[in-house]
């Protein structure tokens, strides 16, 4: 008994796999962008706020994407 075809598996997969490559090229031109480097600022510097900032904007692109791929 087959509850779940093989076919949806695999393309639940392609689709959670091209979302992250996306996401990580948004995140990576984000990161380009701005006039500092984003992960040093949050890790070395503690910069809450623009933690909060960088987790708000990958949120919204998050969604963004999810809504193109659905």
């Amino acid at each position: 008994m087959n509850l779940v075809p093989l076919g949806n598996v695999v393309a639940a997969m392609v689709f959670a796999f091209l979302g992250i490559f996306i996401f990580v090229i948004a995140f990576m031109v984000m990161d380009k962008l701005t006039p500092y480097h984003l992960w040093k600022e949050i890790v070395q510097e503690h910069n809450m706020a623009l933690a909060i900032l960088v987790g708000a904007m990958s949120l919204g692109i998050s969604i963004i994407i999810a809504a193109a791929i659905h």
